[in-house]
């Protein structure tokens, strides 16, 4: 079963090519550019890894994030952030809003899979007390 993950980039060059290297990759990949279609598809394509921009159009990041938390409680999806915030307040925000990992922006492409990896390879402890 390959998993599926939700790129969500307001970068429509940045998020295709993410996207297009994690489907490489083999895990199914659906794309984003913006919050409320981010959310959309939270609903219809039922990802297993969000990957997160924060500065997006529509709604942002944080907004993103906190609606999945709240909205989405039946099955932990672990949420990556990909942010050039490199600001502490922004990353304590995103812990606090329940987020699995921050990665700043420049960032590897090997770093983003190392992230996947390590949150998917979580995804049965956290889903234990569901």
């Amino acid at each position: 079963m390959a998993y599926r993950l939700l790129v969500v980039d307001d970068d429509k060059d940045t998020a295709d090519t993410i996207g297009n290297r994690l489907a490489k990759e083999g895990y199914e990949v659906a794309v984003s550019y913006d919050g409320e279609d981010a959310l959309a598809k939270v609903g219809e394509f039922n990802p297993d890894v969000v990957i997160l921009d924060l500065m997006l159009p529509k709604l942002n990041g944080f907004d993103v994030l906190k609606v999945v938390r709240e909205r989405y409680k039946e099955k932990w999806r672990p949420v990556i952030i990909v942010s050039a915030r490199t600001e502490l307040e922004a990353l304590r925000t995103c812990y606090a809003l329940e987020a699995d990992h921050y990665i700043t922006k420049p960032f590897s492409i090997d770093d983003l899979l190392r992230g996947i990896k390590i949150v998917i390879s979580l995804i049965p402890q956290r889903r234990k007390g569901e």
